[in-house]
């Protein structure tokens, strides 16, 4: 296994993959995402207009099986920047991270903490962010597509540091994989300072 950073458009080799890879981790719950890999290549070249973008790869010999990435808020689409705005909270302040998508072959191996480690150290290098944040779909506890046993990530974020802002709320639109089309889904945000 090996980690490679990467920013801005030095990605672009990489958006067909991170873009079928999104699409099979976003799958699962609680994204349960029926995502098109057009529509994920898209959305990951705006990242790559960023200069100042952040992709942190997961790499088992060349295939990559895991990324994570990041973006300084005000160059995130509106839908993030607006919560912040409301809240009366500077966009110019929060280094945004957009997902971590990792292969369920290669979870548990330390790899979710590297990518949250990755991103922090990048944003502080920048050295103009007061705060690092993330989003989360939420979905109901009695959701019929919920597996069995499913354990939210909460904890994991809470040890890592990062505080939930229910306050802070945004709707984002897909199609899950038990729709007929999009859908607005509750998204909430989870903050922590970064100095």
């Amino acid at each position: 296994m090996q980690i490679r950073i990467v920013h801005g458009k030095a990605v672009t080799p990489h958006i067909a993959d991170l873009a079928r890879l999104r699409t099979d981790v976003f799958r699962a719950f609680p994204y349960l995402y029926e995502g098109s890999e057009d529509y994920e290549a898209s959305y990951l070249a705006t990242y790559a207009q960023s200069p100042e973008s952040l992709f942190v790869l997961a790499l088992d010999g060349e295939r990559i099986v895991g990324a994570s990435t990041g973006v300084p808020m005000p160059d995130a689409s509106e839908v993030f920047r607006t919560p912040f705005v409301d809240a009366g909270i500077d966009p110019a302040k929060v280094f945004y991270f957009g997902e971590s998508v990792l292969l369920p072959a290669y979870r548990g191996r330390g790899l979710g903490v590297r990518f949250f480690e990755e991103r922090e150290a990048y944003a502080r290098r920048l050295d103009r962010f007061d705060w690092c944040a993330f989003c989360a779909v939420e979905r109901p506890k009695d959701h019929p597509l919920r597996p069995a046993g499913y354990v939210p990530l909460d904890d994991f974020w809470g040890r890592r540091g990062y505080v939930h802002r229910a306050d802070l709320r945004t709707m984002l639109a897909w199609q899950d994989i038990d729709e007929e089309g999009e859908s607005e889904k509750p998204m909430s945000f989870w903050l922590k300072a970064t100095r």
